[in-house]
């Protein structure tokens, strides 16, 4: 029986560095527009194209996928909770004054 090297403890931990490199070009570059489409529709700018790669390679397609999945929700949560637009949260309904007490 044959050991899968990537998922040993050196395997993950290569792809874990990788992931996390390739992310904190996505955060570090995140006022350049992307021009690049990853798994799961993640968009990111060429200057991440070689941290993306080196994540491709390092790990496995389905755990790239995953991270892609991953990062976007935690994405669109933040957008939600950090967005000052009126229109997010709950909705506030106009009060009636017509009835008193």
């Amino acid at each position: 029986m044959a050991i899968m090297e990537d998922v040993l403890a050196k395997g993950r931990e290569s792809c874990y560095k990788a992931r996390d490199a390739f992310y904190a070009c996505l955060e570090k570059e995140a006022d350049k527009k992307p021009t690049e489409v990853a798994t799961v529709g993640l968009l990111y700018p060429a200057e991440c194209k070689k941290s993306r790669e080196e994540f491709a390679n390092s790990c496995r397609p389905t755990w790239v996928k995953h991270f892609d999945r991953q990062h976007c929700a935690k994405k669109r949560v933040q957008r939600l909770l950090d967005s000052d637009d009126a229109r997010r949260g709950p909705i506030s309904l106009p009060q009636p004054y017509t009835f008193k007490p």
